[in-house]
């Protein structure tokens, strides 16, 4: 099966008896055409099926496209998916599309692809940060593409973001925990290397503090879940001669991990639980979770885009949205106890 070449501006002319110029300025400013010879250049066109290359307008004009950018993580994550959803309701309620990359979670893949979208003149770039530092993208803010950090904040650049209130979630679970009479309280997430987890784990220590134990490093397990499954790091807590009463889980990955551990270990005494992120099953598995509004997160990032477009030197926006625990089960056991009523 051959394959024709697609028709050209110039094609489109020749056929409708117009200069190229004429056919530009239909598409571009048709009020400045006469009837007859807009008819004669779309009646050509569709004859040609030739269709016109905004993009490739705007790039001569040096400007930049009615289109956006999201840069994220791991595509298959939900909470990148209905981030993703969030940005495209609010942006199609303004006129522009969306085009998604993903980094895999990876400094090198963020600035890669971060670079590919700019290479595109997108109107504005949307992205939850990987990398340590972001001031790569600083030249280009100047020039008056905005950048909106989604999650966490930027590194080393003057950019909008919208994060989660990460630390109040965490001192949240961990204080519902110990009003339930838990002590032995582990948290169990990725390192605390990137913005979301140091706030959580920040927020299980304050409050863990705040009750009198200082110390959780023995309670805390900080293991990259690409590294070592999830439901091994759980288990090994749980193996332990004086497991833990409870669990916080930093993310929804670990909390599958520890329902998984769970089930490996019927004959033990199942630890509370309150895992950081809502997952789709959690409601039927009667997870206790620290909840928010992913795609509320995702129309907040797209609303700072669109007004930093029509405002681009105005001071820059820090925002946080609220989180709030959903109570299915999970996260109102109380200690066990032996015989004698002391907890384990």
């Amino acid at each position: 099966m051959s394959v024709q070449p697609r028709a050209t501006l110039d094609d489109v002319a020749r056929l409708a008896g117009v200069s190229s110029k004429t056919v530009s300025r239909v598409y571009a400013h048709r009020d400045l055409v006469s009837p007859d010879t807009v008819e004669r250049v779309l009646s050509a066109a569709k004859r040609l099926r030739f269709r016109p290359n905004p993009l490739a307008r705007t790039l001569r004009r040096g400007g930049a496209t009615h289109t956006f950018g999201f840069v994220m993580g791991d595509l298959g994550n939900p909470f990148y998916y209905k981030v993703a959803a969030g940005i495209e309701e609010e942006l199609s309620r303004n006129g522009y599309a969306l085009v998604v990359a993903t980094t895999d979670d990876t400094p090198e893949g963020e600035e890669l692809v971060a670079d590919t979208l700019l290479a595109q003149r997108i109107g504005a770039l949307l992205l939850v940060p990987v990398s340590a530092d972001q001031s790569y993208l600083e030249g280009e803010r100047q020039l008056g593409t905005p950048v909106i950090a989604i999650d966490r904040p930027a590194r080393n650049l003057l950019a909008d973001s919208i994060v989660l209130a990460n630390h109040h979630g965490a001192f949240d679970a961990t204080s519902r925990l110990l009003a339930r009479g838990h002590r032995r309280i582990a948290y169990v997430c990725n390192p605390a290397t990137v913005y979301t987890q140091t706030e959580r784990v920040r927020g299980y220590r304050d409050a863990m503090a705040a009750h009198g134990i200082r110390d959780t490093s023995a309670l805390e397990s900080l293991v990259d879940d690409r590294s070592v499954r999830a439901e091994h790091v759980v288990g090994a807590l749980l193996d332990r001669p004086d497991p833990p009463t409870a669990i916080v889980t930093g993310n929804n990955r670990m909390t599958i991990g520890a329902l998984r551990a769970f089930r490996a270990r019927p004959q033990r005494d199942e630890p509370a639980l309150i895992g950081f992120d809502d997952f789709d099953t959690a409601d039927v598995l009667g997870v206790t979770v620290v909840t928010y509004d992913p795609v509320e997160l995702g129309r907040i990032a797209a609303k700072l885009a669109v007004e930093r477009v029509g405002e681009p030197t105005g001071f820059t926006r820090q925002l946080e949205l609220p989180t709030w625990i959903v109570e299915r089960g999970t996260g109102e056991r109380p200690p066990a106890t032996d015989q004698r009523g002391v907890t384990r």
